[in-house]
């Protein structure tokens, strides 16, 4: 990402959220507002996803990772989640149209420059921010001063405009009003291959911190040396693609090895899908012909 500019990662992470919209009817997962946040028409869509015909592949892994966040989502509303986090949240619109929006505190966590374009695209799409939302400025990577923990006091600027200074992650959702007595959801998709493992790890720390229990759902990939020949190609032409772009990938994982850390930071119940688990439960009739390396999506929660 370009200091002072927002993400461009984020605006094809919509784009291909739109796409899937145009293309596949919404089939894996429907979003009335993806074509109108992009600021783009359904023919102009589907016209330049037909130009690269190679990201249907990811366009087809974005929406599976939205369906499941929101499915996991719903179900943890019914047993008692009142916040949401929606953790780098580019041009996320679920607190714009979700099934259980309304039943939630929703903190959208982005950095300022990307915040300031979506309020931005928000306002020229007629959408309006609810007030159910609050905008939250947060630096991912460590490096500024804070805590790592919950912050429980010096919670009184409850500003839905707040968009500066950059906080790490406990200053910046205190500073938004954030309850950590609340049992909370976090989605974080888009977002974990572009940090260090540092960075990483010290915000899964985070939400395991929370006393009133948290639930995250993130995706991330295999290491690339893992991968065969084919699936290799695919990644190093999407991971030259977004280095291009400034937002290079650096961080890629084990499945056993992050499981096996994920109960030790002290997440209790912990879920991996793969691309055979996750084709298994949305593309049944495809599961066979699917590689065992690829894309994941993780959800774990302490509660």
């Amino acid at each position: 990402m370009q200091t002072g500019e927002p993400s461009r990662t984020a605006r094809a992470a919509a784009f291909h959220r739109a796409a899937h919209q145009v293309l596949e009817g919404g089939r894996i997962f429907a979003d009335p507002l993806a074509l109108r946040i992009l600021g783009e028409d359904a023919e102009a869509v589907a016209q330049e996803a037909e130009k690269h015909p190679s990201g249907r592949r990811m366009r087809i892994f974005i929406a599976v990772r939205t369906r499941f966040a929101e499915d996991a989502l719903a179900a943890a509303v019914e047993r008692g989640v009142r916040q949401l986090v929606v953790l780098g949240a580019g041009l996320d619109t679920y607190a714009y149209r979700g099934a259980v929006r309304e039943r939630l505190r929703i903190f959208e966590v982005d950095h300022p420059a990307t915040q300031a374009w979506k309020r931005q695209r928000l306002a020229d799409a007629g959408i309006a921010v609810p007030a159910w939302l609050t905008f939250a400025p947060v630096n991912f990577e460590p490096g500024k001063p804070g805590t790592d923990g919950c912050v429980r006091d010096g919670a009184a600027d409850q500003g839905r405009t707040r968009l500066s200074p950059v906080l790490p992650l406990s200053e910046g959702l205190a500073a938004a009003g954030f309850d950590c007595e609340q049992q909370t959801f976090f989605t974080w998709l888009g977002v974990v291959p572009y940090l260090t493992e540092e960075a990483v790890w010290s915000t899964l720390g985070f939400i395991t911190s929370l006393p009133g229990g948290a639930h995250v759902v993130f995706d991330y990939g295999d290491p690339p040396d893992s991968l065969s020949p084919e699936m290799r190609v695919f990644h190093d032409r999407g991971a030259a693609r977004v280095a291009e772009l400034g937002e290079a990938w650096r961080t890629w994982f084990e499945p056993d090895q992050l499981r096996a850390r994920l109960m030790g930071l002290g997440f209790t119940e912990v879920v991996d899908l793969g691309p055979p688990q996750f084709a298994a439960r949305y593309f049944p009739h495809r599961a066979a012909s699917v590689s065992d390396r690829g894309g994941h999506i993780v959800h774990a929660a302490k509660v």
